[in-house]
């Protein structure tokens, strides 16, 4: 509730309100440089990237040294993740298509991850969140320890999960890192269509990497795009 002590504070609120402040003049220098920070940072983690799989999935991905797939299976995966991986660190994918294999991890991470895994793409969810979806409301601190040692960051994306009071938690591959994913997801776009096929994809579909930039319509939503003509893709499934 606001107070307001006299007719002169009440002007002072309402010119507050129809006229607000200008920009400092040097606003948009400053979002460009944190931008262009941002996409640095990406693009080192993108060359720092380790990929371990077996024939049923992607197992392992960390900033170091892992061993190499021993299989023509998994090493054809591991490629799959690297280059779906770049991929969205450019803002050119907003889903992963590669399978993940979970099978080495304890029941109650599984779950965990598998929470994690739900949360839409551009948007985050506290731990108490995924705590109440695995049927364990009171183990908020449990749930954080698990997505820590998340095996597979990125294509299962704790860096989704944040504090109940809004702060970023900690991540794997550090905070300013966690930042930046969250940022690099405001601004990509989720769907986008074709004009002249009247489909609707997830950004980073097979499909978009043939569509002309002058065929490509980005979407909110599935629904907005069903509502002028446009229908779902059957390889990505948007509306999924």
């Amino acid at each position: 509730m606001i107070e307001v002590s006299g007719p002169d504070r009440l002007d002072d609120l309402l010119k507050d309100y129809f006229h607000p402040r200008e920009a400092p003049a040097d606003l948009s220098r400053r979002v460009l440089s944190a931008e262009r920070a941002t996409v640095q940072e990406l693009a080192r983690l993108e060359k720092r990237l380790a990929i371990q799989a077996t024939p049923r999935g992607v197992c392992l991905i960390r900033a170091a040294k892992v061993e190499e797939p021993a299989s023509a299976a998994a090493r054809r995966l591991a490629g799959q993740a690297r280059e779906q991986i770049g991929e969205y660190l450019r803002g050119q994918r907003a889903f992963f298509s590669v399978p993940v294999d979970l099978s080495g991890v304890p029941d109650f991470q599984r779950r965990v991850l598998e929470a994690a895994r739900r949360i839409p793409f551009g948007e985050a969810r506290p731990y108490a969140w995924i705590a109440e979806r695995i049927g364990h409301p009171h183990a908020v601190r449990a749930v954080g320890t698990a997505l820590g040692r998340n095996p597979v960051p990125l294509i299962v994306p704790c860096h989704r999960v944040w504090r109940s009071d809004g702060g970023l938690g900690g991540y794997l591959f550090g905070v300013e890192c966690k930042r930046g994913l969250l940022e690099l997801e405001r601004r990509t776009p989720v769907l986008e269509g074709c004009a002249s096929t009247r489909i609707v994809c997830r950004v980073g579909c097979v499909h978009g990497r043939h569509m002309r930039p002058d065929n490509r319509v980005v979407f909110a939503s599935v629904e907005d795009a069903c509502s002028v003509g446009y229908r779902p893709c059957k390889v990505c499934k948007p509306s999924a």
